[in-house]
């Protein structure tokens, strides 16, 4: 399988603009066709690190960067191997986050949620290259829609 290529732009402007241009004016459609909104107060999320490794994202990140259209590729493949995200704060598995996997140890993370006529959707959380995580999120449990409680119209 071929990755797609990488974005190199001149600036974090440039990749700012690039995100909101390309992901924040219309939902991206996933293959099994859930619409993920993308909010432009992601970027820093997703396109940063922290310099201290203290969650605090004061370092912009061009290899995650770089990888911005690995994003949309990733949440359009078929291929895509889906897990159940972790949740911190209740310490278990939570089918309402859907971690994507297709290139390597890149993952996108999103999180599920009911639009008001009762249709399934999600946000874009963070997107990086897990080299230090991704053997725990492949013994992560599958993702599966059907874990998710149906919201009434």
């Amino acid at each position: 399988m071929s990755y797609p290529d990488l974005l190199i732009l001149p600036s974090i402007d440039d990749y700012r603009k690039y995100y909101e241009d390309n992901y924040c004016r219309a939902p991206i459609l996933t293959f099994d066709n859930i619409p993920v909104y993308f909010s432009k107060y992601r970027f820093k999320h997703a396109f940063f690190e922290s310099s201290k490794r203290n969650n605090i994202k004061d370092l912009f990140s061009i290899i995650r960067a770089e990888r911005i259209d690995w994003i949309k590729a990733t949440l359009t493949n078929p291929d895509a191997k889906l897990y159940q995200g972790w949740n911190k704060k209740k310490h278990l598995y939570d089918p309402y986050w859907r971690v994507n996997v297709v290139y390597g140890d890149f993952v996108v993370i999103i999180k599920m949620g009911y639009k008001k006529n009762g249709k399934l959707k999600a946000e874009f959380r963070t997107a990086y290259n897990a080299d230090n995580s991704i053997i725990k999120i492949q013994s992560s449990p599958k993702w599966d829609r059907s874990l998710l409680k149906q919201k009434n119209r």
